[in-house]
């Protein structure tokens, strides 16, 4: 198991993963304006971000990572190298996110773990992971890591729970 930059090597596992999430309906979580269906379009986008360059007023630069095991893509990370005000308040340095059917076998505590140790490579000393109230799954995952609770903050459709991770 081991994360990797998004790659041609796992295009089909990443179009299916894709399907699941479509099929559950959840939007977002891309370095894009809306859900890819290009990979070569995503990896290229990917790039941009990690460099920072030419980016939105309100994006920072942020390396996307995927987390493989056995051939297959579970779910991909997002570590923002810096935080904005958006970030500093609900969004935080990471973001990771497992396909649906891969859920509820500790691959959310792994990508974290893993995304982490990159964190670190790029000087982090300490991350911020946030996650919504309700996702228990997720409190723990964090909180396996190490996670620290912070705070909790008011947003749509429901409160962030704040938490820092010492590298």
């Amino acid at each position: 198991m081991f994360l990797t930059k998004p790659t041609k090597k796992y295009e089909k596992s990443w179009h299916d993963a894709l399907k699941e999430f479509q099929d559950e309906k959840r939007i977002g979580f891309w370095n894009m304006d809306k859900e890819p269906t290009d990979l070569d379009e995503y990896i290229k986008s990917c790039q941009i971000y990690e460099k920072g360059e030419n980016l939105p007023n309100n994006r920072v630069p942020a390396t996307t990572f995927w987390l493989i095991d056995n051939n297959k893509f579970i779910g991909h990370t997002n570590l923002r190298h810096k935080l904005n005000d958006y970030l500093k308040k609900e969004g935080g340095n990471i973001g990771y996110y497992i396909r649906p059917s891969e859920r509820s076998k500790g691959y959310g505590t792994k990508i974290l773990e893993l995304v982490l140790v990159e964190a670190k490579k790029i000087g982090l000393k300490k991350a911020l992971v946030t996650c919504d109230q309700s996702n228990i799954a997720s409190q723990k995952v964090i909180e396996k890591n190490g996670g620290k609770y912070d705070s909790k903050v008011s947003s749509t459709p429901e409160p962030k729970l704040r938490y820092w991770i010492n590298l």
